[in-house]
């Protein structure tokens, strides 16, 4: 079905028809056969050997990439010429969502397949994918990448790694240290970023055997420890000129295009994640007793398990719609120009702001539920026996890495800003007409006989709110509001909770006319807890948002807009909370 294309960050300022969104609901057959091998493979071949794993038998990690190699699950985003598979988005997330059940096997594929494949499709020559893009997607090469240094993680480009080309001109000698680098015990290939000059950023294709790189020792984690982390040190490493990846001083092309991928990528991985550790968590409610009773009939426990059945239906949602969005524009490009993949990246870095959501919506997603989980194990979630005190551990990193949760932020309405002054979001319009709504008395009736009407309504509102605000502080602080960073991350916090909410929203409404009875009991009940918890968190950060921009009448009427606009009639939300709980326990998975 064709679908409208929208910009970039264009959902803040649109209505967006149901029709226009992935969901999960839309799987082909053939997607979904990708998703159950990938179940089958976690299943079968990692999980018997998690334990082993988490004591860092590096064997059974490089065994478990080639055995996805040989399943394809390696090759998803390769071109069909060099071997792969060249599937969509869609279909790239639902692996990275179904590989998440792997624990930390699931860190040495994401690394292997995504940051340190894909400089290679997208930037290498043909000589280089000739020479290593077969080992790679096949496993018998393992993959890292290394741009963290020991005094440089945001701030990338301030690497103090160097390449000096040699007299002769044949090779550069590469000088400085990698932080952090997943798979940097057992990688053959690895992406390194370096100043050639000291100046131009630059990347390169270093080999193991290469003389002059060495791999530090293991990192000692607070999680994810059965995957590799070490420095990777450059002694003088002899890096042929051929090995160049892209050009000289354009790595940071490289370096940033490829953290879109990964973000979006991550926040598949941290919903699959989240999906595994409410399933451990429901199965343990049912089988604990106190009070000669389990604890998942008491109240408290299922309110924990509603909320947690919600919060991942809108990660769930808003991932897979961002999939849709990336596989319609990807969609239109011409295959056979020479500068198809600088063009793809284009299309991905359109929807960055998206991408950056994606990453820290979900992230925090799991946080809570790896929080809930543990507190329904009680005492046993804090020890080792259990998973929940593995899962508490694990997910901690994924608001760290792919850029902290705190330079997401930055970047979201950073990013949204800067197309508005580009002349490709017309936000200041907008928001003048938004602002004008702060004046009309009241709102028009909801026609409460369409399904998800009030929570439709809601979703208007809070971008009312949203173009209000930021109208407000365009207005004050100009060019200059990319340094207020107390009032860009109140204002991404707005822009998050609205994509959420109405990703999930627009599924809800896309699945409910063909759905049975109970599976729209079931979906009217999500969306009305997603749309309650939505308004809550929105409502406080357009406060703080506003307390920060505005002061005297004018704050004192945005703040009366604010109550007006954020308020949301959740009658039924306790019986919407329980029918939730009660599908999740009586089904002991994630029900959606």
């Amino acid at each position: 079905m064709d679908r409208k294309i929208l910009k970039g960050g264009e959902y803040l300022i649109t209505e967006v028809p149901c029709q226009d969104v992935f969901t999960p609901e839309d799987f082909t057959d053939e997607q979904r056969q990708i998703g159950e091998t990938t179940e089958a493979f976690v299943k079968n071949e990692i999980l018997p050997h998690v334990e082993e794993i988490e004591n860092q038998n590096f064997v059974r990690v490089v065994e478990g990439l080639k055995k996805c190699g040989e399943l394809g699950l390696l090759m998803i985003d390769t071109p069909e010429e060099y071997g792969g598979l060249e599937l969509d988005k869609a279909t790239s997330m639902l692996v990275a969502e179904k590989i998440a059940a792997s624990g930390s096997f699931s860190v040495a594929f994401s690394a292997h397949s995504g940051i340190g494949t894909l400089p290679l499709i997208y930037y290498g020559t043909e000589a280089q994918k000739a020479q290593y893009l077969e080992k790679i997607i096949t496993g018998e090469w393992a993959a890292a990448y290394c741009l963290t240094e020991p005094g440089s993680g945001s701030d990338a480009l301030g690497a103090r790694a160097t390449a000096i080309l040699s007299a002769d001109g044949s090779h550069y000698l590469l000088n400085g240290t990698k932080q952090f680098i997943t798979n940097g015990g057992f990688a053959e290939l690895f992406t390194v970023f370096a100043k050639v000059d000291k100046e131009h950023f630059t990347a390169f294709l270093v080999e193991k055997s290469f003389e002059g790189l060495q791999v530090g020792a293991e990192e000692k984690k607070l999680g994810i420890k059965g995957s590799s982390t070490t420095q990777i040190i450059l002694d003088n490493c002899k890096v042929p000129v051929e090995n160049v990846l892209g050009e000289i001083g354009k790595g940071h092309k490289i370096a940033f295009n490829v953290l879109n991928i990964g973000r979006f990528k991550l926040g598949a991985g941290v919903t699959g994640a989240a999906k595994m550790a409410l399933v451990e968590g429901v199965k343990y409610a049912n089988e604990r007793k106190q009070f000669n009773a389990q604890i998942s009939s008491f109240g408290a426990i299922q309110e924990k398990i509603a909320d947690l059945t919600a919060g991942i239906f809108a990660s769930e949602s808003l991932v897979y719609r961002l999939a849709g969005l990336l596989d319609t524009k990807l969609s239109t490009l011409d295959k056979s120009v020479g500068n198809y993949y600088e063009e793809y990246l284009k299309a991905i870095e359109e929807y960055a702001p998206e991408c950056a959501i994606s990453k820290v919506y979900c992230s925090e997603v799991l946080a809570d539920v790896v929080d809930e989980v543990l507190q329904i194990h009680g005492g046993y979630g804090y020890v080792s026996e259990y998973p929940a005190e593995r899962f508490y551990r694990d997910e901690r990193i994924n608001r760290i890495f792919e850029g902290t949760n705190e330079v997401n932020r930055l970047l979201i309405p950073g990013m949204i800003l800067r197309k508005a002054m580009k002349g490709e979001l017309p936000l200041q319009r907008e928001a003048m007409k938004a602002f004008e709504q702060l004046m009309t008395p009241s709102f028009e009736a909801i026609d409460q006989s369409q399904p998800f009407a009030r929570e439709k309504s809601l979703i208007g509102n809070l971008k009312t709110v949203f173009l209000i605000l930021s109208g407000a502080a365009i207005q004050k602080y100009m060019d200059k509001l990319e340094k207020e960073q107390e009032i860009l991350m109140a204002a991404a916090d707005l822009a998050i909770q609205i994509f959420a909410l109405e990703s999930a929203v627009l599924r809800c409404e896309k699945v409910h006319a063909k759905a049975s009875a109970r599976k729209k009991e079931l979906l009217e009940a999500v969306a009305r807890v997603c749309a309650f918890d939505a308004s809550e968190k929105f409502a406080t950060a357009a406060r703080k948002g506003a307390f920060y921009v505005e002061e005297g009448d004018t704050l004192t009427m945005i703040l009366s807009g604010i109550r007006r606009f954020t308020k949301f009639e959740a009658t039924g939300l306790l019986q919407a909370k329980r029918t939730l709980a009660a599908a999740a326990i009586e089904d002991e998975k994630y029900i959606f």
